[in-house]
């Protein structure tokens, strides 16, 4: 491979990205240290996703505004809190995106935006009830993407997950 050939690959993969959908679940966690952890040993970046449901208050629009701020500052919050833990325990500085809307449906709007966006990485519910309404959703489409999926467990030890990177 030439010099310049290698400069690409390398280049490519700087600009390749893991999305990371951050939600109120305490398996986010794992599916945040797992790819920053990755992200960091093939030198590649983080998206962390935080989706904000719609507001529905109609009657009183005051309200309404009042309700998607507070909901907005909370993801910003919950979002810049993840990203000081992700740099200080990798070097990673992640991008942090927040949307308002369905959560599958932001997702694969984000991915569609952002082609740079190479995996997505998701930790399943470790209860018996199911994964979780978002890793059901992407597997079931997980032949329509141009990408992987990553499904962790969601009952992962920090031990674990670094072995796995």
């Amino acid at each position: 491979m030439s010099e310049t050939a290698a400069a690409a690959k390398i280049e490519a993969k700087r600009r390749s990205k893991f999305l990371v959908v951050v939600d109120d679940t305490p398996e986010v966690r794992i599916a945040v240290r797992y790819a920053t952890r990755r992200a960091r040993n093939i030198r590649c970046g983080v998206v962390m996703l935080r989706v904000v449901e719609p507001v529905d208050f109609q009657q009183w629009a005051g309200v309404a505004d009042i309700m998607r701020e507070e909901a907005h500052d909370a993801a910003e919050a919950l979002l810049q809190k993840l990203a000081e833990q992700v740099n200080q325990e990798s070097g990673i500085m992640p991008e942090l995106v927040i949307r308002e809307g369905i959560a599958r449906e932001e997702i694969l709007k984000l991915i569609e935006e952002e082609p740079e966006i190479r995996m997505l990485v998701l930790a399943a519910a470790p209860e018996s009830e199911g994964p979780g309404p978002l890793v059901a959703a992407f597997s079931q489409m997980a032949g329509t993407l141009k990408f992987p999926i990553t499904i962790l467990p969601g009952n992962l030890t920090d031990e674990q997950i670094d072995r796995l990177t």
